[in-house]
Formats: structure tokens, C-alpha cells, sequence
């Protein structure tokens, strides 16, 4: 088994079973992944070695994280996270981050 095997073994259940969360999807996109190597290396199934491993990919490719999240997804939650990673990826693309947080006098 594969480092992204185990991660989906550990986390694709619950991940999945929390249902979409858009938030976390903007997180990874934007190479966000404090929360995710904090809980590989707090699970006690992965050496320092594949956990620096694993950040390293997913600095790389932060997709990669996401396919390892979803791999036991259903169809229609796989299809939810993609169209909201190009969506994503068109905005960062033009140059436009997050949405400004609204302001009220």
C-alpha cells in the first residue's frame, strides 16, 4: 500500500461522510494542509519520513490530496468538489483570491 492509500483508509470515510464543505476544498487549493499533516502525524500510522513525504507532494500538487479524500467518494461528491476546484482554478487564474469579506458601516 501507498502513503495515499493509507491517508484514504484513515481519513476518506469521514471526510466523505461530513458532507461538501467548501471551505476545506478552498484550503487545500490554496496549499493549506496544516490541519491534514497535523492529523497524519498525530494517527501514529505514518514514520516523520511519509508525513514530510506526504506535505511535500501536496505542496506540489494539492490536488493530490483531494483525489486521496475522495477516493471513496460517490460519483456525485467527487463531481461537487471538482466543479469547485475549477472554479477555483479559473478564479486564481484571472488573479482574484477570495471574495472581500463585506463591510458595513
Amino acid at each position: 500500500m501507498t502513503c495515499d492509500d493509507y491517508i484514504t483508509a484513515a481519513f476518506s470515510r469521514d471526510f466523505v461522510a461530513e458532507g461538501y464543505d467548501h471551505d476545506t476544498v478552498e484550503r487545500i487549493h490554496h496549499s493549506v494542509f496544516d490541519e491534514w499533516i497535523r492529523a497524519l502525524a498525530q494517527s501514529g500510522l505514518f514514520t516523520n519520513h511519509a508525513v514530510a513525504n506526504a506535505a511535500h507532494r501536496w505542496k506540489d500538487n494539492p490536488h493530490s490530496l483531494l483525489d486521496a479524500l475522495l477516493a471513496d467518494a460517490d460519483e456525485i461528491t467527487v463531481k461537487r468538489y471538482e466543479i469547485a476546484w475549477h472554479a477555483l482554478d479559473r478564479t486564481s487564474h484571472l488573479g482574484f483570491g477570495a471574495p472581500p469579506a463585506a463591510e458595513y458601516a
